[in-house]
């Protein structure tokens, strides 16, 4: 494992016990906030001056789904109390905001997160897409950043920095759901339970492993115009054990996972939030 990705996950780690915990790190400079509306979790993001995970606060989000705000009261709701617990944590009022959307959503999407920011009290200062502000956290300059949602598989394709390709394909952890539901018989929330269950997950995997093939083939049709040397996995959906044995398997490339792979889509988008 790279230097880089050794220093990155740690940070993920860190900032993973900071949200179990409900503690901050010191600070230095101004805080900025990154919210993360996703089809399973809400997650508020905090870092300072120095890109450094200072606090975050995380909760099960059923407000969101496929990239749109389906229950826009309800998001405003959760952002709106996120914020006042980080506030109260930190003994300091949020401002600077920024938030994220997945690559190729409609304008009105993207307006409609942005609202949910303001509506909860924030100032939005930035907005950057899903796979590009995990690429942030991972510190990759080239590769292929794929960020598996509830509701999609987010690609987003890096050379020298700059973001050459960008796709949204609906086939996420929902699928995956959908799929445990079907073959056992069972409604979506027992399902869902199943599947957030690490104790079942060698009971679990084999039932969805298609899906996951699925989304490898998604990727590897992308990569078919740009080929890359390295695939990065994140997303809440690609936490299984096994997740990217199969996509490497599938690819014929090396796949990387961070730790903590949910988390890395907010604490980028916070990283990218500007003053």
């Amino acid at each position: 494992m790279s230097h880089d990705m050794e220093a990155c996950n740690a940070t993920l780690r860190e900032f993973e016990r900071l949200i179990e915990e409900r503690r901050n790190n010191p600070w230095t400079g101004p805080l900025r906030t990154g919210v993360d509306l996703g089809t399973a979790n809400i997650v508020l993001a905090v870092v300072d001056g120095e890109n450094r995970p200072v606090a975050g606060a995380t909760y099960p989000s059923t407000v969101v789904r496929d990239g749109v705000v389906v229950d826009y009261m309800g998001a405003v709701r959760t952002v709106t109390r996120l914020k006042a617990q980080l506030e109260d944590q930190l003994g300091t009022a949020l401002d600077a905001a920024g938030c994220a959307i997945p690559p190729g959503v409609m304008s009105g999407s993207v307006k409609a997160i942005g609202n949910v920011v303001e509506a909860a009290g924030f100032r939005l200062t930035s907005t950057v897409d899903e796979p590009t502000a995990a690429a942030s956290v991972l510190g990759i300059a080239d590769g292929a950043v794929v960020d598996v949602g509830g509701g999609t598989t987010g690609i987003s394709i890096l050379k020298d920095g700059r973001v050459v390709f960008v796709d949204d394909e609906p086939t996420g952890g929902t699928h995956m759901t959908l799929v445990l539901a079907g073959f056992h018989g069972c409604d979506t929330q027992e399902a869902e339970r199943m599947k957030r269950d690490p104790a079942q997950e060698h009971s679990v995997f084999p039932v969805i492993k298609p899906v996951v093939e699925k989304m490898a083939a998604i990727v590897k049709r992308c990569l078919a115009e740009h080929p890359v040397d390295t695939v990065y996995v994140v997303g809440g959906a690609c936490c299984f054990t096994e997740f990217e044995a199969v996509f490497q398997k599938y690819l014929g490339i090396p796949v990387v996972k961070p730790a903590a792979p949910l988390l890395a889509t907010p604490l980028g988008i916070a990283m990218n939030c500007t003053n």
